[in-house]
């Protein structure tokens, strides 16, 4: 946090405010693969038969992606990417909607069949969205619920449909683009609402439209179930209930109780009568609703429920859970078969004919024969086992050694992901990043181009990482995360500008070796320049249109929003890209951020289009891309005294403290000493062959040295240059060194360093 101008305030105050972050996403696969775990299944069936079914997946990585079905294949054909957290659960709504929630506390409306546009935000929840339910026969009617113990019902069309206009201020808070020019046609079915693909049209719930609250819980919301019909809906969580409601009004009208642990899962037959739970007691339980009790208990798993799945007839129940298990169980005479066997928790499952999805924490869908029409089959193969009303009798036959045989060892086909990274170490040099996968491949990642420079296969992490130590210390420029399944680069002002590096280091052709250059200013430079060729391009043709021109008060808004970034707006803008920080556009990092306006969003680079403002993307960055500023950086410079070792006879001048740049090398200490140095018989000054004559002069209490310190002068002195050797602690020091480096590796102490110098006889 640091303090910036209050908008408006003409007093010269400031006040404190968290700068908003800007956060892009790495990959270096196949974009077509999820890179985390599967928490939501859909599936979408054609009514006709020669038209393709398509299933809906929603993962960790906060993608979802559709993927068109063929009898022994799936093929990818596209990605929704908007939200910038988990995506937890997903359903289908009317004919085409798709709706998701995340952890990012929004739901999004999505069309099936588009190239994954997202039409409308929905923000109401204050915690993370963990599942949905939508009413079969009234799909209009989706239902969500949260870690904050909210449960909304919405109505899917009044949501998502725009406002006509009817003042100056709806026309800018209900627009579907970034100027404002909303749909007043009347929507009378659903139907997914059109929208370009400017950021602030679909980030933002554009009128008041209100969900009804089913207020009631104390305790997070895991599982919530709809009957067809849309009149009654289940939910459960953390407080181990199961609360009955009337979704129409948002009553309540019976809480069951009979769980001891997390109520995680919740289906209801097509009527409404009957209800199955799942839960982290590992028992799943029939509750009549009529008759308002549970009527049967089936100890299947022998750890928690956390997936469930009925027949249509809701005559037996698929269930998977912690346990790596997928079983089968019929609901009337109790018998339980294992299905299979996973590798990982399985976190979802969808029944699709006689086949039944599979989805668990890792990156890949399995899909594995159910014979949902006919269930009885399966348990003709034998193997089946009379489910117990007490959670512990499969405990305990587990343990016995008795556990079932699994009917089917292979899936009839899979979906395949990328494995995620599970562990991450930032190297010294901080451009750096290893990484380690769930397959066990360690790669090197270079943070300045978003690419992986070098695969090491399956090694040691940990040899890997003390093979790759430098002893360089450079500035926390950034952090990083991997909860989305790949590297979560997070930049955030002013901490993002610390870290600079001379151009030699960067082995930056073209320009003076010793110009120093910001990682954060280039990255971001080079990560927005298709960005900023569109808005150039953009930009060219809309001066050169007649008539374009904003109106008053829209200019007088956005020259408010822009007048920190056009103070310096004559200042040469240096817009070349230099290599180390070239992004490919063949596997572009997604970017995370938000603006003044409309909340978090998610696009990859190469998806904006130009006309993104201060509404989309935080100050500062378009300050630092647009008039290549950045905010003033705190600790850039280094304390440091320079004596003579003892026993060294040589002075120099300057005797007070220094100051110089934390990056400055060893070797510029090195000629500084030479230029200041005190000879007992000093060299004769009239040399005619421009030898090194020292100059002399008063000493000096505090002097800075800098960059450009001896940068010329001294080659044609160089016969009789003296060699000068600068110690810290005792220890020589490498020319290369920087002082950041010394005082981290060498001085490892609080107060100003302290450097030593003497001269080498006979060199």
């Amino acid at each position: 946090m640091h303090r910036v101008p209050s908008a408006g305030n003409n007093s010269n105050s400031s006040r404190p405010r968290k700068e908003k972050r800007l956060t892009y996403v790495l990959n270096d696969s196949d974009d077509t693969k999820h890179s985390a775990g599967i928490n939501c299944l859909a599936v979408l069936k054609s009514s006709v038969s020669d038209v393709r079914n398509y299933l809906f997946t929603g993962g960790r990585d906060g993608m979802l992606k559709r993927w068109a079905l063929g009898e022994d294949a799936a093929t990818c054909s596209a990605t929704f990417e908007s939200h910038v957290d988990w995506v937890n659960d997903t359903v289908i709504a009317g004919e085409n909607t798709l709706v998701s929630c995340s952890s990012d506390t929004t739901l999004k409306t999505w069309n099936c069949l588009s190239d994954g546009t997202c039409t409308r935000t929905l923000r109401q929840h204050s915690d993370y969205v963990t599942c949905l339910a939508a009413a079969e026969k009234n799909r209009n009617v989706v239902a969500s619920g949260g870690l904050g113990g909210e449960v909304f019902v919405w109505d899917i069309e009044a949501a998502v449909a725009p406002l006509s206009k009817s003042s100056d201020v709806m026309e800018v808070d209900c627009s579907n683009g970034i100027n404002g020019s909303a749909n007043s046609l009347p929507i009378s079915s659903l139907r997914t609402i059109s929208s370009n693909n400017s950021l602030t049209a679909h980030t933002t719930q554009c009128h008041g439209y209100v969900p009804i609250a089913a207020k009631g819980h104390k305790e997070s919301v895991y599982a919530l179930s709809m009957n067809d019909s849309g009149s009654l809906l289940v939910s459960g969580g953390t407080e181990k209930v199961v609360r009955v409601w009337d979704p129409r009004t948002g009553s309540k009208t019976m809480k069951l109780r009979g769980h001891t642990d997390n109520v995680r899962a919740l289906l209801l037959d097509a009527t409404g009568r009957y209800c199955l739970s799942g839960s982290s007691d590992s028992m799943i339980r029939l509750w009549d609703l009529g008759q308002q009790r549970c009527v049967h208990s089936y100890a299947v798993h022998t750890d928690s429920v956390w997936a469930l799945a009925s027949t249509p007839t809701f005559t037996h129940v698929y269930s998977g859970g912690r346990d790596l298990s997928l079983y089968l169980t019929d609901l009337t005479t109790r018998e339980s078969l294992l299905l299979c066997t996973k590798e990982h928790p399985i976190l979802q499952l969808a029944l699709h004919d006689d086949s039944i999805w599979v989805a668990t924490t890792d990156s890949s869908v399995h899909r594995w024969p159910a014979e949902g029409r006919n269930p009885q089959k399966i348990f003709q193969k034998g193997g089946s086992f009379l489910a117990g009303n007490l959670s512990f009798s499969r405990a305990r036959i587990s343990l016995e050694g008795s556990t079932p045989a699994a009917v089917y060892e292979e899936p009839i086909f899979s979906i395949p992901g990328t494995p995620a990274i599970v562990q991450h170490e930032i190297l010294n040099n901080k451009r750096h990043v290893l990484t380690k996968d769930t397959a066990g491949s360690v790669k090197l990642w270079e943070i300045t181009r978003g690419v992986v420079i070098e695969d090491y296969g399956q090694v040691l992490f940990d040899e890997k990482k003390e093979q790759l130590f430098e002893m360089v210390s450079i500035p926390a420029w950034f952090t990083v995360d991997t909860r989305l399944g790949s590297l979560s680069v997070h930049l955030d002002t002013p901490q993002c500008f610390s870290a600079e590096m001379y151009s030699a280091d960067l082995n930056i052709t073209g320009k003076p070796e010793d110009d120093k250059v910001n990682l954060a200013r280039e990255t971001l430079k080079g990560m927005l320049a298709h960005w900023m060729t569109k808005r150039r391009q953009r930009h060219g043709s809309q001066a050169s249109a007649n008539g374009d021109v904003l109106s008053g008060k829209d200019s007088t808004a956005k020259s408010l929003a822009h007048s920190r970034m056009e103070v310096d707006g004559n200042a040469e803008n240096d817009s070349v890209v230099h290599p180390p920080f070239e992004f490919s556009s063949g596997s572009p990092p997604s970017i995370i951020t938000e603006g003044s306006q409309g909340g978090p969003w998610r696009k990859k680079f190469t998806e904006l289009d130009g006309t993104e403002d201060e509404k989309d993307f935080p100050w500062w960055v378009l300050d630092c891309v647009l008039s290549n500023r950045i905010p003033p950086r705190e600790n850039a410079k280094c304390s440091f005294y320079i004596h003579p070792c003892e026993g060294t006879s040589v002075q120099i001048l300057t005797q007070g403290k220094l100051s110089a740049p934390r990056i400055l090398r060893i070797h510029k200490v090195v000629n500084y000493v030479i230029e200041k140095m005190v000879l007992d018989k000093p060299i004769d000054t009239a040399n005619t062959d421009g030898s090194f004559a020292p100059g002399l002069g008063g000493q000096l209490q505090h002097s800075a040295i800098g960059d450009g310190s001896f940068r010329s002068g001294l080659k044609h002195r160089s016969k009789l240059r003296p060699s000068v050797e600068i110690l810290c602690n005792n220890q020589v020091l490498s020319p290369d060194m920087s002082l950041a480096t010394v005082r981290a590796y060498v001085w490892k102490k609080p107060e100003d360093l302290v450097l030593n110098y003497r001269v080498i006889q006979g060199k």
